[in-house]
């Protein structure tokens, strides 16, 4: 297909895919096709998020955050490999580098209802009461916004629209709340130190809540970064590695990071809350015999999702 140039990414509406209309439906896995093939990522509006939730959730995440350091490490378990709770300033940098994201954050999996026996418990700071009750919320939320998505994505690849759903739904899937912390001293800083560096998700598919301060860019495939910003009442939603591999890169996992604020801002907290969804760990993601041909010969090695995102957390410093 011929190369789109976005100069912002494309916004959609999750009400037309799960409409009863045969057309919107069509033209929703269409134009979600185009984007994917292209930049990777889309703004979705009707995800089902309320605003409540959202703004509910925000502030618990905020009061956690303002709590003194030594105290949020009491939540820290480096031997889940930062599956689960709390991972400190620094710890997680981007494949390939050596100096540390300027971040924290705190990792949340599936609710014991619906959590295999392989994943770790959630771990909940006492301190914020309402920190759980918000978090299972949006979880719950975007799963399901997550599911309508990969069914779209699932037609888009001529696959049955319900592909995904037994891979995903007791997935081991993560809600991730980030905290870029203000930076007092920027010239004490290493010199390539960021908020989050270029990198490309894990997972099948990132559905981004709107973050609290701009920062987020996206590289477009001629090499120019455009910025992202998602409006009023939508979503982010892009490819993850995982979705690339298996579709031998027909659908993109965009390169994208988080640039440093301008100099006068680097005192101002940054606040952001994506749910990376992931698969179960047996699913197979040797790339689709439909996305493999002479032109697009295969690009990737077979190997199950718990094995690649076992490579991953290595390559990123948490395992």
């Amino acid at each position: 297909m011929d190369q789109i140039l976005y100069s912002e990414i494309p916004s959609l509406d999750l009400a037309d895919f799960t409409s009863e209309d045969p057309a919107l439906k069509a033209k929703f896995v269409k134009d979600l096709g185009d984007a994917y093939q292209n930049i990777g990522f889309v703004a979705i509006k009707n995800h089902g998020l309320s605003n409540y939730t959202t703004t509910r959730l925000y502030d618990a995440v905020k009061s956690f955050f303002s709590q003194d350091d030594d105290l949020k490490r009491q939540y820290e378990v480096p031997e889940l490999a930062g599956q689960r709770g709390y991972i400190s300033k620094g710890r997680e940098k981007a494949k390939g580098r050596n100096t540390g994201d300027l971040k924290e954050f705190f990792h949340v999996g599936q609710p014991d209802h619906n959590k295999l026996e392989e994943y770790p418990e959630n771990i909940w700071p006492k301190e914020v009461p309402d920190f759980q009750k918000y978090t299972l919320e949006a979880f719950k939320t975007l799963e399901t916004a997550g599911i309508h998505m990969l069914r779209a994505i699932a037609i888009h690849l001529g696959l049955d629209e319900y592909f995904f759903d037994d891979k995903v739904k007791k997935g081991n899937s993560i809600l991730r709340q980030i905290h870029y912390f203000p930076i007092e001293n920027p010239d004490e800083l290493p010199p390539d130190a960021v908020r989050a560096a270029e990198h490309g998700d894990i997972n099948l598919i990132t559905l981004l809540m709107g973050a609290s301060a701009d920062g987020l860019q996206v590289l477009r495939r001629d090499g120019e970064w455009i910025s992202i910003t998602a409006l009023p009442n939508q979503i982010v939603v892009n490819v993850g590695d995982m979705l690339d591999r298996l579709t031998n890169h027909k659908l993109k996992s965009t390169i994208h990071r988080v640039v440093n604020p301008p100099r006068e801002l680097m005192g101002t907290s940054r606040y952001s809350i994506p749910f990376f969804m992931h698969p179960i760990s047996s699913m197979d993601l040797t790339c689709l015999k439909n996305c493999v041909n002479e032109e697009n010969p295969k690009m990737y090695e077979d190997m199950t999702a718990g094995e690649f995102l076992d490579q991953r957390l290595k390559e990123i410093g948490l395992k």
